[in-house]
């Protein structure tokens, strides 16, 4: 009975070391090659969130935070720059919630014949009050409506810049962990194509992905939410994620050396 359940045992140990043991050298080296490609592309990525996006989102919030309403020159030259205001008439509403296909938006005419639609993130504090033939003041910058209001009421469009660079730095450390991930598990199997565990996908690369994504949106949410400053994400999350992937890397490890 021993001998038996011995055998057992390490047929199922052997069956489930991702395929490795299947695998010819050459084929091992060839995913490693692709996964290194992946990093590459995935590094690329947060390279051009940390040096375009999130400064680009930067610096058009700043933008404008410091606009003034424009002059009667401003309007006559069509400068953009400026926050012109606008009397519209609402046409019609889509205040619709179900699930991945929610709608909020508000299409509006003036007197000139425009009409154009704008929509929003969620249907308050005005949208849901809105009806057919209702006048509302729309605030434009650069050429998008980032403001409705009506009788005080008011509400940022989706056109409107935010302060929230908290999740563009969510998305950026995603990718720069994500990348790091895979550059390593592609370079173990370059170097060791017959032992590269436990940089396998099951259950090393899986578990570590799911706390990348975990954390850098764990972190990147609540940061937006209590609006500290963006390099607070990449601050907690590469630490946190480092830290879970010592220690699931050292589990494993021992787990592989006692046999269990």
């Amino acid at each position: 009975m021993t001998t038996t359940r011995a055998r057992a045992h390490s047929a199922g140990r052997l069956s489930s070391k991702d395929g490795a043991d299947r695998r010819s050298p050459g084929r091992v080296r060839f995913m490693g090659v692709l996964l290194i490609l992946l990093s590459l592309i995935s590094a690329a990525g947060c390279y051009l969130v940390f040096s375009w996006w999130l400064p680009s989102d930067s610096e058009r919030y700043q933008d404008y935070r410091a606009a003034e309403a424009c002059s009667s020159r401003a309007m006559e030259q069509g400068q953009t720059d400026c926050l012109s205001t606008w009397h519209l008439t609402v046409e019609k509403t889509v205040n619709k919630t179900s699930g991945k296909s929610s709608s909020y938006e508000a299409t509006l005419t003036d007197r000139d014949s425009w009409r154009g639609t704008v929509s929003f993130g969620d249907p308050g504090p005005l949208l849901e009050r809105l009806a057919p033939g209702d006048q509302v003041t729309a605030t434009a910058w650069r050429r998008d409506i980032v403001v409705l209001s009506k009788n005080g009421v008011r509400q940022n469009t989706s056109e409107a810049p935010r302060d929230e660079l908290q999740m563009n730095a969510a998305v950026g450390v995603l990718a720069a962990l994500l990348a790091a991930q895979t550059f390593v598990f592609g370079a173990v199997r370059l170097a060791r194509p017959r032992d590269h565990e436990p940089f396998t996908w099951n259950p090393y690369g899986r578990r570590l992905l799911i706390t990348i994504t975990a954390v850098s949106f764990g972190v990147g949410l609540p940061a937006t939410w209590i609006g500290i400053p963006w390099w607070t994400v990449p601050a907690v999350a590469v630490p946190v994620v480092v830290c879970v992937a010592g220690l699931l890397h050292h589990r494993l490890r021992s787990r592989a050396a006692s046999g269990v």
